[in-house]
């Protein structure tokens, strides 16, 4: 893999509310301002909206504060993943790209002023409580969340590991429901893998971080060892994954690609001009049959991975559309530990496609159920005759019963293991 980029620009703002105000005051009666000028008349305007807050609000208020809450306005009024970071936020963003941080282990974004589950992340209390992606949180401790920003609403989802709040979710037809989640230290381990029915395994990826791309290559390695054998198939889960790491996603293909490009990026400024291409070393899952699934709550990083892989026909997509995130932020450092989340540029397939608010469509469409039996009345079974031969072979083991009442419970796993089998006995005509 052969990334193509630069290291963003470090930058650093003060802005001094007297000197500015005496400008613009000096300004007053100057010319309009040609095009990429300051815009003189709104920013007289800010100044002027300031002052009558400092002088009339309710409380006293500082400089500091009114001009934290103008950033922060600018920025979420952009796009829904833009963002002001303070102190914490900025060091909880760099935690969670680490694997580790603390809260609910849960995804959220806004749309139409509302705050929503993008998707829960494996093993954590939203995942354990049954918070589903598409999920609306109506309030936050009794507090509506309509309103709110989105920094606003995830430091209050944010708290102390052990303390305990309540979320009032709004989830299709159903009646708005409580529920009660404990916070804790997120410890996320991003790469799981398990051998299916047969030789076909299983590589479920719950988010996109650093070395996500080399734990898939240590979970397909290790799938091959238990299996004694190359394996038949692969599935790969990206399920409710909410994305991550750019260039973890690109690591990700490239171990299913051995050539072509994978994901690139256009904005306005050279350092968001990107390029990732598959490189030309052979990886044990290049050629094995794939199928990958995605859902709602796959977003980002997931689709860059299910669409390189669509458009080069290395893998069935099977599933839901995905979210539609196909836009790329960056961080840029600020002075004080602050940080600014800015979206910087658009990425796009290798056929050119973007799919900002499209998603990925799914090759074969399959919806999110149990799989369940009908015994027809009246059939008998050799079991049911009198005097009838005992079985002698070894019962079926716990690991194998797992492993069918996983297969039972995930209506799109096993759809997605049926086809790979279905590939593998046409492959063998």
């Amino acid at each position: 893999m052969r990334p193509v980029f630069r290291q963003p620009v470090r930058q650093a703002v003060k802005m001094l509310p007297a000197v500015l105000f005496s400008s613009l005051l000096w300004a007053q009666d100057s010319p309009q301002p040609a095009e990429g000028d300051l815009p003189l008349n709104e920013l007289r305007t800010f100044v002027e909206v300031m002052e009558r807050i400092k002088m009339a609000y309710v409380e006293p208020i500082d400089d500091k504060t009114l001009l934290e809450n103008a950033i922060k306005g600018m920025l979420a009024n952009l796009d829904p993943h833009s963002a002001y970071l303070g102190p914490e936020s900025y060091q909880e963003l760099q935690e969670s790209t680490s694997g580790e941080f603390g809260g609910l282990g849960i995804e959220v974004g806004m749309e139409d002023d509302q705050l929503n589950v993008i998707s829960p992340i494996d093993d954590t209390p939203a995942f354990a409580a049954g918070i589903e992606a598409g999920d609306l949180i109506l309030k936050i401790d009794g507090q509506l969340t309509k309103g709110l920003s989105l920094m606003q609403a995830v430091e209050k989802l944010r708290g102390k590991p052990g303390t305990s709040v309540t979320l009032t979710i709004g989830r299709g037809h159903q009646a708005p429901f409580d529920v009660k989640l404990k916070r804790a230290v997120i410890k996320n381990r991003s790469v799981r893998g398990q051998l299916l029915d047969g030789d076909y395994g299983l590589v479920r990826i719950s988010q996109f971080q650093t070395h996500t791309g080399k734990e898939v290559g240590k979970a397909l390695q290790q799938l091959e060892k238990d299996n004694g054998k190359p394996l038949a198939g692969l599935v790969l889960d990206l399920r409710n994954n909410p994305g991550g790491v750019l260039q973890a996603a690109a690591e990700v293909a490239d171990h299913f690609l051995s050539r072509g490009r994978i994901v690139y990026t256009e904005g306005r400024i050279p350092n968001s001009h990107m390029s990732f291409d598959a490189g030309p070393q052979i990886s044990i899952a290049s050629h094995i049959p794939l199928v990958v699934l995605i859902n709602g709550g796959s977003a980002s990083a997931s689709e860059i991975v299910a669409g390189a892989l669509q458009d080069h026909k290395r893998a069935v997509i099977m599933g839901t559309n995905s979210f539609g995130k196909g836009s790329v932020q960056t961080i840029l450092p600020l002075n004080d530990d602050h940080g600014v989340k800015l979206t910087t540029a658009l990425y796009f397939t290798p056929s050119g496609r973007s799919i900002q608010a499209q998603g990925i469509e799914p090759d074969i469409q399959v919806e999110r159920g149990k799989l369940s039996t009908q015994s027809q009345p009246g059939m008998i079974k050799e079991a049911d005759l009198a005097r009838h031969l005992d079985n002698t072979q070894q019962p079926a083991s716990p690991e194998r019963k797992a492993r069918a009442e996983q297969l039972q419970n995930d209506n799109q796993l096993a759809q997605a293991l049926s086809l790979l089998k279905g590939l593998n006995v046409l492959g063998k005509k």
